[in-house]
């Protein structure tokens, strides 16, 4: 089972470049993998019958003791048949469905492929953790399938509907597992069934689990998003819509009815929701004239009749429950995909463009009337005994006094009553000869697009006829719940799936319901219900999209209100927030405790006072530049209070930080009037002031309460010996950035991304590509008949000029035609151009020497950077184009793939995520040596930080030199 998972995961990534070579016919292997699942399961049936249950894990988490385990028993293995066999069905249908297309086919076929395995490792998994994971990918998956017409609005918008109802479902279940986890202490589903827990948390957990199954199943309030979802291609619908994803929660709902069907409220939620749904998804079905509406619709109102038996919560219902949830998995999908051949041959699907199909197409016409028979009941099908047995069970309760089950009864008869209308509208819709429509020209379909619903079909009349082999079984199943509702005799006799019961009072019950269906056809027909205004002025998707305007129209005043393009606002509302919040707690606390020195070292003395009279003179400043570098002096100040402080790595790392700073700073004022306040004077400086003081003061109080707060001994004592027995490494500071606290770490390189993303967003006018003039392989050094072939500058970058345009020497400096005379040091741009390459090698030392002494991918990107930096300040952007021969954003995601890399390769071997691992050994000449995979981690680090300095340099300088000699550049043209 693991390893047709893995499968599942891995035979889409190929689907794409194989729809490429052979068109649809790719559908053949892809339809493949869910027939081996299929073939598997069956031959694992004995087993799932017997104590023996197949079970597989892998290890997969054990920190938190998550699983990827597979348990195959009966309800799994009825569901696993369910979702590999009319999978496979559907996979070769879609190779007549879409023949002759090949637009978005490659990624639809993956996706659905993709599909079939997260529910098939939905169904199987024996982990509550990873079954909410897997939930949620076919949530995500179901998505891209519905919106496949992703050109059209409606399918787009039935996308995001479904996304959002099945999503929100899910977080909500999603605290429900946690608290039933926390609450078992095990993730294990069989395992918390098997000794379930009770209590007030749990019965809360299961009602937000029931949320969860709820939405995803399409029942009422959470119905209105299947019908929407129709916009999607028919084997879509036929497949996540009819036997696959709306049946995850009918799954989980009859997963979790052994264990807490008698939690309070369980059966009065699923009773009166089902039963209301059964009605109005029957009802409304009733008013539709495009048959996949009307199917859908009907969806609606079975998913509500499953609801109700699986929910029940005895014996006789749930074997009801699962005869019907293979009878609905069989007759639905065979019905939507009959509705896919008469949409690909005719184009409508429209009941009132459509007559006389039945004769011209007699093959669909049986598998239709086959399939609606089950639907409604009628024997001899699988449909009929599933219905004769939930009337039965429901029945006795009803008879025995249960008064659910009073309401149970009477609201699976209506439905089961507007079931046979719609079922016999829908035949009538498409296959009847009516009087008043033209005659519909019928271009016969190739037969392997019939092959699927007829195959359907037929097993829905047949195993109608093996009934008593279906009882065998399902019936395991349904004997692990109680034989009656508590306080209700149970029945003489266990019941069982079988085609002839006798003249029984179910029999007569469901003739009727037959009966009655016909009649409200009939009515229907006769009052034109389809054209009538709709009973309620308002419908569930309404509500739907009064919900969605609301949190539009509050998110555009809260943003009007505060994103008002004033950095003063922003950072003033952030200082408001700091100073209350703090300050709340500051004044909550019940007593202050300080532990406070005067100095720790000399240098403090003066280095302090330096920074209190730098910081004084910044907010002084007149100048922008001045007040900048006056800020950098406090900064420069920390690097010696690290220093000694016993920090030199620290220093080290604050004192390139400060330096780079200072550089980007000086970039953004170039764009920047001299002094402040020429074009924007500063307002209100005395709530300013007052704001300014309050901050300080409450960071003030902060540091002298932290200081006597520790009642523990710090963490960090413990951090040299980890450093070295789990890094394997002296620098604490570096050990704990790529392994201790690698996650951490993980989560600044992101931002670290986002951040070069965001600055070469706000200056990059017209495109994100990088304009930096670069050395062409053409332009490199060449020696030719002993003269030096010059760099002349073209529109792509630089060239080399052919010998004999000008007979001048090549120059040595890139830059030293490019930049103003005025703004030229030549003593620069050579101490520079000598010094590069061992500032890189320094920084190369950095990168590898940080696990044990100072330095680290931080450090050693950023000495890297200011390399760059003195390249780009020494020659401008030609300098920094032949000094960085790549672009920025390939060593941002080269760094961040590496990074990722190091969390997830170490996942594949059972391991936690950053796991570092040490080799080492003995060689000649150089002896004893030790490499830590850590550093892989450490070289992500230090490419992201060089791409972030490359990309600040390349936007904030080079692109800005380029629209200061270019303005028309730097022009926005609004449309």
């Amino acid at each position: 089972m693991l390893v047709l998972l893995s499968a599942f995961a891995l035979v889409p990534l190929i689907l794409p470049w194989l729809v490429g070579r052979i068109g649809a016919r790719a559908f053949y292997v892809a339809a493949l993998l869910p027939a081996v699942a299929f073939v598997q399961a069956v031959f694992a049936a004995p087993a799932a019958f017997s104590a023996n249950i197949p079970f597989e894990e892998y290890r997969w988490i054990p920190a938190i003791d998550v699983s990827l385990s597979m348990r195959m028993d009966v309800l799994s293995w009825l569901l696993t048949l369910v979702v590999t066999g009319v999978g496979a069905l559907v996979m070769l249908y879609c190779r007549w469905y879409f023949r002759g297309k090949t637009t978005g086919v490659g990624q639809f076929s993956a996706v659905l492929l993709a599909f079939a395995g997260a529910m098939y490792g939905l169904v199987l998994t024996d982990d509550i953790v990873v079954l909410i994971m897997l939930w949620e990918v076919t949530s995500v998956l179901s998505y891209l399938l519905i919106g496949y017409y992703h050109g059209r609005a409606a399918s787009r918008r039935a996308a995001l509907q479904a996304l959002l109802v099945t999503t929100l479902g899910g977080l909500v279940m999603l605290i429900g597992v946690v608290l039933v986890v926390v609450q078992s202490g095990t993730s294990s589903l069989s395992t918390i069934l098997a000794d379930p827990p009770t209590g007030t948390v749990v019965d809360i957990a299961v009602l937000l689990l029931l949320v969860g199954a709820l939405s995803k199943s399409a029942i009422f309030p959470f119905h209105f998003w299947l019908p929407g979802a129709m916009a999607a291609p028919t084997p879509v619908s036929a497949y996540l819509h009819a036997a696959a994803m709306v049946k995850a929660g009918i799954y989980l709902i009859a997963r979790l009815s052994p264990a807490f069907a008698e939690t309070p409220f369980w059966r009065p939620t699923l009773i009166t929701l089902g039963v209301f749904t059964m009605l109005l998804g029957g009802f409304q079905a009733l008013r539709e004239r495009d048959l996949k509406r009307i199917l859908a619709f009907g969806t609606v109102s079975q998913l509500g009749f499953l609801t109700v038996m699986l929910g029940y919560g005895t014996r006789d219902a749930a074997l009801a429950g699962v005869a019907l949830l293979l009878s609905h998995a069989l007759f639905k999908s065979c019905l939507f995909l009959v509705v896919g051949v008469i949409d690909r041959q005719l184009s409508t699907r429209d009941i009132g463009e459509l007559s006389g199909l039945g004769r011209q197409a007699p093959v669909m016409a049986t598998a239709s009337f086959i399939a609606i028979a089950s639907m409604a009941g009628v024997a001899p099908t699988l449909g009929f005994v599933a219905k004769e047995t939930a009337l039965t069970a429901l029945l006795h309760e009803a008879e025995a006094g249960a008064g659910w089950g009073v309401v149970a009864l009477a609201g699976i008869v209506v439905g089961s009553a507007l079931t046979a209308a719609y079922g016999i509208r829908f035949l009538w819709g498409a296959y009847w000869t009516k009087r008043d429509v033209e005659k519909t020209d019928w271009p016969d379909p190739p037969m392997g697009f019939l092959a699927a619903p007829v195959l359907l079909a037929a097993a829905s009349l047949t195993l109608g006829f093996l009934a008593p082999i279906v009882d065998h079984w399902l019936a395991p199943y349904a004997d692990g719940l109680p034989e009656a509702t508590p306080g209700i005799a149970a029945p003489d006799y266990p019941y069982h799936l079988a085609l002839w019961h006798g003249l029984e009072p179910a029999l007569f019950i469901s003739l009727g319901t037959l009966a009655l269906g016909a009649a409200v056809f009939w009515v229907v027909r006769k009052t034109q219900l389809h054209k009538r205004r709709r009973v309620l002025p308002f419908t569930a998707n309404d509500a739907y999209n009064v919900v969605l305007r609301a949190i539009d129209r509050s998110s555009e005043w809260v943003t009007a209100r505060f994103q008002r393009g004033s950095l003063p606002f922003y950072v003033g509302t952030i200082f408001v927030v700091l100073v209350v919040a703090e300050g709340t707690a500051l004044l909550a606390s019940k007593e202050w405790r300080a532990q406070l020195d005067a100095w720790q070292s000399p240098a403090q003395l003066i280095s302090a006072p330096l920074m209190i009279a730098a910081g004084i003179l910044a907010v002084r400043a007149r100048k922008r530049y001045t007040g900048v570098a006056l800020v950098s002096v406090t900064g420069l100040g920390m690097v010696v209070l690290f220093a000694t402080s016993g920090a030199p790595d620290l220093a080290l790392t604050q004192v390139l930080i400060e330096t780079v700073t200072l550089v980007v700073f000086a970039l953004v004022l170039r764009r920047l009037p001299a002094r402040m306040g020429e074009q924007n004077a500063s307002v209100a400086p005395i709530a300013r002031a007052i704001l300014g003081v309050g901050v300080g003061l409450t960071m003030a109080l902060v540091a002298i309460v932290a200081t006597g707060a520790r009642q523990d001994l710090p963490i960090s004592l413990e951090w040299p010996p980890l450093a070295y027995e789990i890094g394997h490494g002296r620098n604490v500071v570096n050990v704990a950035l790529v392994d201790l606290r690698g996650w951490d770490t993980m989560g600044e390189l992101s931002v670290l991304v986002l951040a070069a993303t965001g600055v070469a967003s706000l200056v990059f006018i017209t495109d994100r590509s990088d304009n930096l003039a670069r050395r062409s392989g053409t332009a490199r050094a060449r020696v030719g008949l002993g003269r030096r072939r010059p760099l002349v500058e073209t529109g792509e970058g630089v060239r080399a000029q052919r010998v004999g345009e000008t007979g001048a020497p090549r120059a040595w400096l890139v830059s030293g035609a490019k930049v103003q005379p005025e703004n030229r040091s030549i003593l620069l741009e050579i101490i520079v151009r000598v010094l590069f390459h061992s500032i890189m090698i320094v920084s190369l030392y950095l990168l590898f020497a940080g696990h044990n002494l100072p330095g680290g991918g931080f450090a050693g990107g950023l000495v890297a950077g200011m390399g760059l930096v003195m390249r780009y300040i020494a020659g401008g952007r030609w300098e920094l184009g032949a000094a960085a021969p790549t672009d920025a954003g390939r060593l941002l995601g080269a760094g961040m793939a590496i990074a990722v890399l190091c969390a997830v390769v170490p996942l594949f071997f059972g391991y936690a995520p950053l796991q570092s691992f040490t080799f080492e050994g003995e060689l000649p000449l150089i002896g004893h040596w030790e490499f830590v995979t850590s550093t892989i981690f450490d070289v992500g680090v230090y490419l992201v930080v060089i791409g972030l300095v490359l990309d600040v340099l390349r936007s904030l300088g080079a692109e800005v030199d380029r629209q200061s000699q270019h303005p028309e550049d730097a022009e926005v043209v609004t449309p």
